[in-house]
């Protein structure tokens, strides 16, 4: 059994299959974090309140995608997050960037029950384009996202996860307390994402034009 948390202004008992945006990170699905801290701060606006809505589910005979486990990348994360975000590609490099890794990097997510990994918050976002705009490097966006410990989700993609899935609990979240918990979190990640492109190159450092014209693939030793 796992639990599951989901921030929300509103009590959801029963998550619904098929409803939501398309353009989430990982496309279409009901998003939760294992982390119940995370939920009450992503439940909260500057104006409102809300509820980390705690579930159980019972992941026996389900199949997970964890894009954070060892048998993937963190371009293949942003290979799917390419598939799915709506990105302001205004440079001829980062359009060429997109192209290469959905090309080369997308892994084969649509099958799976469950999908693990970042949540591409605003400032995940912002550290992803950079990247694909060629402003830092492969090892600065690895370790730009432990920044923070902005947050992991999990993603119930199929009827067979919305189908073990029960709600236990809503637990209220107070915007007064978790919204300023949530600005704190993105606003440290910020300041130490600063602290990082501060730091002198060592001059063996990978952009993605390095990736793109030495044809890097997915089993790059590399990587």
């Amino acid at each position: 059994m796992m639990d599951l948390y989901h921030g929300s202004e509103k009590i959801v008992r029963v998550p619904a299959f098929g409803v939501g945006n398309v353009h989430n990170d990982y496309g279409l699905g009901f998003y939760c974090t294992q982390d119940v801290g995370l939920a009450k701060e992503w439940a909260c606006s500057d104006e409102n309140s809300g509820f980390a809505n705690h579930y159980l589910l019972n992941d026996t005979g389900l199949t997970c995608l964890d894009l954070n486990g060892s048998d993937y990348n963190i371009l293949n994360w942003l290979a799917v997050l390419l598939e799915n975000r709506r990105f302001d590609l205004s440079t001829p490099i980062a359009a060429r960037a997109k192209k290469y890794l959905l090309e080369n990097f997308l892994p084969s997510y649509k099958g799976f029950d469950l999908i693990k990994g970042y949540r591409a918050d605003d400032s995940y976002f912002a550290f992803s384009r950079a990247f694909l705009s060629n402003t830092i490097t492969l090892e600065q966006l690895r370790r730009a996202m432990a920044l923070g410990n902005l947050g992991e989700q999990v993603v119930l993609k199929s009827p067979q996860a919305f189908e073990a899935i029960s709600f236990v609990e809503a637990i209220a979240a107070d915007s007064l307390l978790y919204y300023g918990r949530k600005l704190n979190r993105e606003r440290t990640a910020r300041n130490e994402f600063r602290a990082i492109l501060s730091e002198a190159p060592s001059g063996s450092e990978i952009y993605i034009s390095t990736i793109v014209n030495e044809k890097w693939t997915n089993g790059d030793t590399r990587l």
